[in-house]
């Protein structure tokens, strides 16, 4: 089984309305529609490799990176503790915190990110999926970047928060 980061846009009245009752976030991001909404991404099994490239750290120790960019693995804020999308909670990042977020994105090139891949310690650290020797790994993981930079500028441009979760 595989573990996929998904992101979900949202305005500030959706937000609102998944804080007082969660069912409703699980209800439309695991409908047969859900496939058609243009506010939600996954990406895919890259979401731990590219953790380690913005921030240095692993899943294990997320919380010792620093925000923004921590945000990205994990929001700082919980949709509902009880609630279980796949592997754990839903959490989200505010409209500010999401603009926060954009901002440290747009700042980081595909250049720079190239020159903190090391497939050994990534191997070393147990980095998910483990697939880091792989010839193909490193643009596996820049093509999931831009993805994820472009919903970053898109909520922010929008004045949106963001629903994160692993399915």
């Amino acid at each position: 089984m595989s573990m996929i980061q998904n992101f979900l846009r949202v305005n500030l009245e959706t937000l609102n309305s998944f804080l007082a009752d969660s069912s409703a976030l699980s209800d439309m991001v695991y409908s047969k529609e859900a496939i058609h909404l243009d506010n939600l991404i996954d990406i895919d099994k890259a979401w731990e490799g590219i953790f380690f490239l913005l921030t240095g750290e692993s899943i294990g120790t997320y919380d010792q990176a620093s925000p923004p960019l921590s945000w990205i693995l994990v929001g700082p804020n919980d949709i509902d503790r009880n609630q279980d999308m796949g592997y754990g909670p839903a959490t989200y990042t505010n409209i500010e915190q999401t603009r926060q977020i954009s901002l440290a994105l747009q700042d980081i090139s595909m250049e720079e990110l190239s020159q903190r891949f090391d497939a050994a310690t990534m191997l070393e650290k147990d980095i998910y999926p483990d697939i880091w020797d792989d010839e193909n790994a490193l643009d596996y993981l820049l093509q999931y970047f831009e993805d994820l930079k472009a919903f970053y500028q898109m909520a922010y441009m929008q004045n949106e928060a963001v629903i994160l979760f692993l399915n």
